[in-house]
């Protein structure tokens, strides 16, 4: 006889398989690229004053200023 634990466990790994199946979650890793090509998944934005793909964090401990969006953006001359 099977218990309700084993049923429930089947469920379980049924739901997930099938929505491990759906399209949405066979996205490829980095395919959220701006139109400057930077990756925003990975963290990164871009940066008008270097002219490249930031993340924002490292930039303000290399640039010293406040870990902000705001002071990003400032420091960047991003709009």
């Amino acid at each position: 006889m099977i218990g309700k634990r084993t049923v429930m466990a089947a469920a379980l790994v049924a739901a997930l398989f099938a929505n491990g199946c759906s399209d949405e979650s066979n996205a490829k890793t980095g395919a959220d690229k701006d139109a400057h090509g930077c990756i925003a998944s990975a963290g990164y934005k871009w940066c008008a004053k270097t002219s490249q793909c930031e993340r924002p964090w490292e930039l303000a401990q290399k640039e010293k200023f406040e870990k902000s969006e705001e002071a990003f953006n400032g420091f960047c001359g991003n709009k």
